[in-house]
């Protein structure tokens, strides 16, 4: 069995997207076993010589915002991870989701990370970049592909020249804006070949989302920002097989059979 630490992101706060990963996790149950860790709630990282696989979740708040505890134990283990890569032939494989996506932005100094004009928050096309295109997480998706998204943060005003040190990769971006004062935010980045993150929800299942938009005070605040049509066109989106339905099929269960594929390979290759 694969050794797969979970790292919960939420604070505490009671949300779908765990439930999500640990369903997908569950789908390769022959090969994963996983533990979850409350890195916020409780400051708990997992040792690297214990797991070789990883996924941190989403969260609320201020990515750039910790307690003075967590997000420094956060950030050393993530660059403990790259490190690690760097020298060991048994590599540590990474999927980064939206709030821990933007803290290792950050920990690496990849981009700015900036409060947006207003809530990100339905479903939205993410946009392949040519990178992107040949990436293998994103195999089997159209492009552009659907995915849930719900931020106020974003990652913005990418520095090319840490990008090309870290042999880090831009392989999405949101749609084109039409308004040009705002600039296109940086959806996934693949920081290195073994680990990889996402601004958007690749969890996100249809009947978790549709559950969350049928809350009274979720939709009462959707319709009072977006208006009715809007709220009604997310909801028709949930139901359309190739939006949501399809990347929750597709991409992180992309990211576990490449990682478990080299994680066996390596395995053979040390035993």
């Amino acid at each position: 069995m694969i050794n797969v630490a979970i790292l919960d992101m939420n604070d505490g706060e009671p949300n779908q997207g765990m439930r999500c990963i640990k369903d997908i996790v569950g789908r390769f149950e022959e090969d994963l076993s996983f533990q979850v860790f409350d890195v916020r709630g409780q400051s708990q990282v997992p040792q690297l010589e214990e797991y070789d696989l990883y996924i941190s979740s989403g969260g609320p708040g201020d990515p750039l915002e910790g307690n003075g505890d967590w997000e420094i134990k956060y950030a050393q283990f993530l660059i403990d991870l790259m490190n690690w890569n760097k020298v060991h032939s048994k590599k540590k494989h990474l999927l980064l989701i939206c709030h821990s996506f933007q803290i290792a932005v950050h920990t690496f100094g990849l981009a700015a990370i900036t409060k947006r004009k207003s809530t990100s928050f339905g479903v939205m096309s993410i946009h392949k970049t040519p990178l992107g295109m040949e990436d293998p997480l994103f195999e089997n998706l159209e492009n552009p592909f659907w995915a849930v998204d719900s931020r106020d943060f974003q990652v913005v005003q990418p520095k090319m020249k840490k990008f090309k040190e870290m042999g880090a990769k831009i392989i999405a971006i949101e749609k084109m804006r039409s308004h040009l004062e705002y600039e296109r935010a940086l959806m996934a980045i693949r920081f290195s070949y073994e680990v990889v993150g996402t601004q958007f929800h690749p969890e996100a299942d249809p009947v978790s989302f549709m559950n969350h938009l049928r809350k009274e005070d979720v939709k009462q605040k959707i319709i009072a920002k977006k208006g009715k049509a809007k709220y009604r066109t997310m909801l028709e989106h949930l139901m359309d097989e190739d939006k949501i339905y399809k990347t929750n099929e597709t991409l992180i269960p992309n990211f576990l059979e490449s990682a478990i594929k080299k994680i066996k390979e390596q395995t053979l290759i040390f035993h």
